[in-house]
């Protein structure tokens, strides 16, 4: 740009905020600055997320969702869909690109004010031009570039923690709603077999062969599996419902399947020796921390530097009358601190400065007590499924086979089949209940690690709940 009526020194001054205008620009990454969090998520062991930017992408969605739900939805494949489908979740991801314009907008200087005034009367004209800079912008434009980039990571790394934390609902859901199918189903069927029973008892009466306290305890016992049904049937639905809501299906989408049954468990169960290095290494929640800290700091330093220069502003001026010489010259325009020496502004941002390096250590103590909480429960949780499937299980199998042998041998009484059977369905039920909290604490481990729990190859096991 070229001023032909300003002073050599003026069109030098203005050619060097040119060159720093051209230096300053920042521009906008197509993908908003996405793309490196779901980097991010797949090297933390998560499905790879997707932004949603027009209609193609939109179809994209929609074919992958529908291909994903032609077959019973498994785990991975449910938290997949959850993180390109849930809008929610689509919502928060666009928080990546506002940040990243606002980091492209901060390292700009600001545009440059033109004035133009013309005053005529008396047979006079006065015409004024001048061309204003703000030296403060271009002073403070590295320091708010650091400042704006850094809060740049924050958002990233807030949007990185909210896919996490959906994808560990989603996991916990779908844990929910697979267990709660199996325990329905399993319930239906104690159900159709207390019903038998409840009619046997009842002939058994009628020829003689069974008290009326025989007969009312089976009625009654056929009463609770009635209810059993109902409430297994609500809870499935209702966890299922959850599940919907975390995957962002409706209509046709919302009619999947899930499995018959949880996974069976791990061989073993993990060994983490460093899980509290682990933790204060992958959490978002930390580096969050951590970030938010350093932007403060980077906003210290530019308290600094703007406590005395508030408004600051370089002009360079015109000034020409008819029947006169021409005049020229420049402008500055300063505030001056005879009030407020910026030493509040300073203060305050010393103080939360501090305020947010006790932060960073109130959240890495709280991941790590999270951790071994988490492991512990998760140790626990495995030890108490195996229980149950190696050892409570197979023993009510063996007694319902012994007590059958005994009853085809006219050595036990209907009534004892019929106890036997009930005590049975108990196990069965706390057996189920076992391998969906386990499943639930892995995911609640892996959430507190910030990252995937590698298992050994499941024991293949044919002792599962019947």
């Amino acid at each position: 740009m070229a001023f032909p009526h300003l002073s050599r020194a003026a069109a030098m001054g203005a050619a060097g905020f040119t060159a720093l205008l051209m230096a300053g620009c920042a521009s906008v990454t197509p993908d908003g600055g996405f793309d490196a969090v779901a980097r991010s998520a797949q090297a933390r062991g998560q499905p790879v997320p997707k932004l949603v930017r027009n209609e193609a992408d939109e179809q994209a969605v929609r074919a992958t969702v529908r291909e994903l739900l032609a077959r019973p939805l498994g785990m991975d494949e449910a938290v997949r869909i959850a993180l390109i489908n849930h809008p929610g979740l689509q919502a928060s991801y666009w928080n990546v690109g506002i940040a990243q314009a606002d980091l492209a907008q901060a390292a700009r200087l600001q545009n440059p004010s033109f004035g133009f005034k013309r005053i005529a009367g008396g047979g006079a004209v006065e015409i004024e031009r001048s061309l204003t800079f703000s030296l403060v912008n271009a002073l403070t434009l590295p320091l708010a570039k650091r400042v704006e980039s850094a809060r740049y990571e924050s958002a990233r790394l807030a949007v990185g923690r909210e896919i996490e934390r959906h994808a560990l609902e989603t996991r916990r859901a779908w844990v929910e709603a697979v267990a709660a199918r199996q325990a329905l189903e399993y319930a239906r069927r104690v159900n159709a077999a207390a019903d038998a029973s409840a009619d046997l008892m009842g002939r058994m009466s009628r020829s003689g062969n069974a008290s009326k306290l025989d007969l009312a305890r089976e009625q009654a016992f056929y009463a609770e599996a009635n209810a059993g049904v109902a409430r297994a049937d609500t809870q499935a639905t209702g966890s299922r419902e959850r599940l919907t809501r975390l995957l962002g299906l409706w209509g046709a989408d919302a009619g999947y399947t899930l499995p018959e049954r949880l996974p069976e468990l791990p061989a073993a169960a993990a060994d983490i020796p460093d899980l509290e290095r682990l933790a204060i290494e992958r959490r978002f929640d930390v580096q969050a921390a951590r970030q938010d800290a350093a932007a403060l700091a980077q906003n210290l330093g530019l308290s600094r530097t703007t406590r005395f220069v508030n408004v600051l502003e370089l002009g360079f001026e015109r000034k020409s009358e008819t029947d006169a010489p021409r005049a020229r010259g420049y402008e500055i325009s300063l505030e001056l601190p005879l009030f407020d020496w910026g030493t509040a502004r300073v203060a305050r941002a010393e103080a939360s400065y501090m305020q947010s390096l006790r932060r960073v250590a109130e959240t890495a103590v709280n991941a790590r007590s999270e951790a071994r909480e988490r492991y512990l429960a998760y140790r626990a949780a495995w030890d108490l499924a195996r229980h149950y499937r190696d050892n409570v299980l197979p023993l009510r199998k063996q007694i319902s086979s012994e007590v059958l042998l005994r009853y085809n041998g006219m050595l036990a009484s209907t009534f004892e089949l019929l106890t036997d059977a009930r005590e049975q369905a108990a196990a069965v039920n706390a057996t189920i209940e076992a391998q969906k909290e386990f499943w639930s604490a892995h995911a609640a481990l892996e959430e507190a690690l910030g990252g995937p729990v590698a298992h050994a190859t499941p024991a293949t096991n044919k002792e599962h709940a019947q």
